[in-house]
């Protein structure tokens, strides 16, 4: 049997995209659902530089993926992300992932409801007047949207939730979103996976920045040091509660015994003779003012010199 003979675009295909997994440790794995040939032109532009974005058929994604497991086994991650409409954005080097990320997820064009798509977010018709004409009323009764006639037109009386995220859009839900002019979807690339030298992971850790893995680990360390003073098992997190404890267990011994400590002395007087520590505060509040007193006499002084030179035009007021 002859062996099969492809064509010279498949054949040029199979060898970029087999030069691209050799070159490239960081792919995304993007959905072009519904994405218009403009939008591919103006994410291939802004991606210059910092990605390249390559589309194909699947089986020969598939194939290409396949033949290269052979010398690299970790693209088989990446060969289980190749389902439905999708394509690969390499990542150049000195680009991150979260920037490219937001560059193809940034193009996205308002598109309007048709009968049989899927909703990809819920769609509100909001109150106020929809520009109708008041015979086509019964077409809103259908949908179960309360409505008044206003100046001659219909007006809906609340906001009404026409669609939810994951619903089919039927015919009437697409007429009504036509006759109020509302184009309620849009679309672009969405992220579906992060393939990273052989690793492939969820697009929403791109999100996580280091403040959150801060305040996770400090709650990882409480709960740890939670667990550890609860059951008894010394941990390295639970040492400092182990030690104020212990502290206040040795305090509250000697406040109760002869037996002091040089780090409980303060706190034991403290105890056993309170009113000579209550009359020290007043004392030391005493000190403090008398050290500001002194400045008001030498104020009275300058004005007791400023009588004796006479406060007259002449110099002297005796003499008049």
């Amino acid at each position: 049997m002859a062996d099969r003979v492809y064509s010279d675009r498949k054949v040029s295909y199979f060898e970029r995209f087999s030069k691209l997994l050799d070159q490239y440790s960081e792919v995304l794995v993007v959905g072009a659902d519904n994405v218009r040939s403009t939008q591919m032109h103006q994410i291939r532009r802004s991606l210059r530089g910092k990605g390249l974005l390559l589309m194909g058929k699947n089986t020969v994604m598939r194939k290409v993926l396949r033949l290269k497991m052979k010398t690299n086994p970790k693209l088989e991650s990446l060969l289980y992300c190749v389902k439905e409409n999708v394509g690969f954005v390499f990542v150049e080097e000195g680009s991150s992932l979260s920037e490219v990320r937001n560059i193809c997820v940034a193009h996205k064009l308002a598109a309007p409801a048709k009968a049989g798509a899927i909703s990809p977010c819920q769609v509100i018709v909001p109150k106020g007047p929809t520009g109708m004409e008041p015979t086509q009323t019964a077409f809103l009764q259908a949908l179960n949207i309360a409505t008044k006639i206003n100046k001659g037109q219909i007006e809906i009386i609340n906001d009404v939730t026409l669609l939810e995220e994951g619903d089919k859009v039927g015919s009437s839900e697409a007429a009504l979103l036509q006759k109020l002019n509302m184009m309620p979807f849009s679309y672009g690339l969405t992220v579906r996976n992060c393939w990273e030298d052989g690793f492939s992971y969820d697009p929403k850790i791109l999100d996580v920045t280091p403040e959150m893995v801060v305040e996770a680990f400090q709650t990882g360390i409480a709960n740890i040091a939670c667990v550890s003073l609860e059951v008894g098992i010394p941990t390295l997190p639970a040492v400092p509660h182990v030690l104020l404890n212990s502290y206040k267990n040795l305090l509250a011994v000697v406040l109760e015994t002869d037996i002091v400590f040089k780090q409980a002395q303060a706190i034991k007087d403290r105890f056993e003779n309170p009113d000579a520590f209550a009359a020290a505060a007043p004392a030391a509040a005493a000190e403090s003012s008398d050290a500001a007193a002194p400045a008001a006499p030498a104020e009275e002084e300058e004005e007791e010199s400023d009588e004796g030179l006479g406060g007259g035009l002449f110099g002297d007021d005796d003499d008049w």
